[in-house]
């Protein structure tokens, strides 16, 4: 499972002219989900998200997580994270999970991140529009193929 975080300040999705997921402090999470993921996937990426210390404490470090800092995650499904670009022009997307595979996974990391905190999302599989505010740039990598 591989997740793009980004500290912002704040950020929404849109469907059809529709804001259909907003937050204001907090996290964008682009989520994919890769065909060997499974539970132990979704429990490390989920736990590491949560406890990712990257908000300033009164000191100007990044000491808080987002529980901490009481902010809210936007969660956005996003296969294209595991687009190969190695060889040729186009992208291949051999090692994503079709939707059928993806979207109970995607709903076990959203459902343990809504029990820590405020969690918003777009709409799974549909042509979303995403804004955000980053704040900093503040944006980390997570892998769970690679802990």
């Amino acid at each position: 499972m591989r997740a793009l975080v980004q500290r912002v300040h704040r950020a929404s999705v849109t469907v059809d002219t529709h804001i259909v997921g907003a937050i204001s402090t907090g996290l964008l999470v682009l989520l994919g989900v890769g065909r060997e993921d499974d539970a132990k996937d979704c429990t490390y990426v989920a736990q590491k998200i949560l406890g990712l210390r990257v908000f300033e404490d009164d000191t100007g470090r990044m000491n808080r997580s987002v529980r901490e800092a009481e902010g809210a995650i936007l969660l956005v499904s996003q296969f294209t994270l595991y687009g190969d670009v190695r060889r040729g022009r186009r992208p291949g997307f051999d090692r994503a999970a079709p939707p059928e595979q993806a979207l109970p996974v995607y709903n076990a990391v959203k459902d343990a991140l809504r029990a820590e905190v405020q969690v918003e999302t777009g709409v799974f599989g549909a042509h979303m529009d995403v804004a955000l505010v980053n704040d900093g740039p503040a944006t980390f990598w997570i892998d769970s193929h690679h802990r």
